[in-house]
């Protein structure tokens, strides 16, 4: 790997970085502006942000294991993270996509985990509903990570479709 690609990948966790700070400074705000009953509403019946605490993992599964859950979520959050990690070194400088969405699942992992290991729960406040669905209250860093997740999940469906189509052309 030649020192342009390491600075671009340098780059990339900047982003991630920003992210991450983008994530933990919503969340101190929340606490600070939300949490005893300051619940807001930016869009009337659509969306709100609203304080929570999650002690567990999405959708606030794995809730009730106290202090073993927070920290065997915490060791997966650690064991994820690294692998994260070892796939973005790992990644070539070409592949955008990838280092993107790689970025973004370092910075949402990162930041739920410093939560859960500093506060023993990850901060949750962005409140989204409409008619009577209501979504689960989320964070920036879930956010990341779904988003994350979803590009990949969608470059793993173009890559397949692209080299099926390389392989179609090349028996014609």
């Amino acid at each position: 790997m030649n020192k342009k690609d390491i600075l671009w990948k340098f780059g990339y966790l900047a982003i991630a970085g920003g992210v991450f700070m983008i994530d933990q400074t919503s969340k101190a705000w929340a606490t600070r502006v939300l949490r005893f009953g300051g619940d807001r509403s930016l869009i009337s019946g659509f969306l709100n942000f609203a304080y929570a605490e999650n002690p567990g993992v999405a959708f606030s599964m794995l809730d009730d294991h106290g202090d073993t859950g927070r920290w065997g979520l915490s060791l997966v959050a650690f064991v994820a993270a690294a692998l994260v990690l070892y796939f973005f070194w790992r990644t070539p400088r070409s592949d955008d996509r990838i280092l993107g969405s790689l970025a973004l699942l370092l910075a949402g992992i990162v930041g739920n985990v410093t939560d859960r290991i500093r506060l023993g729960f990850v901060v949750d406040f962005i409140d989204v509903q409409f008619g009577g669905w209501h979504y689960p209250t989320f964070n920036v860093a879930d956010a990341s990570i779904c988003i994350g997740a979803g590009i990949l999940i969608l470059d793993m469906f173009f890559v397949k479709k692209r080299s099926v189509e390389v392989k179609t052309s090349n028996v014609s």
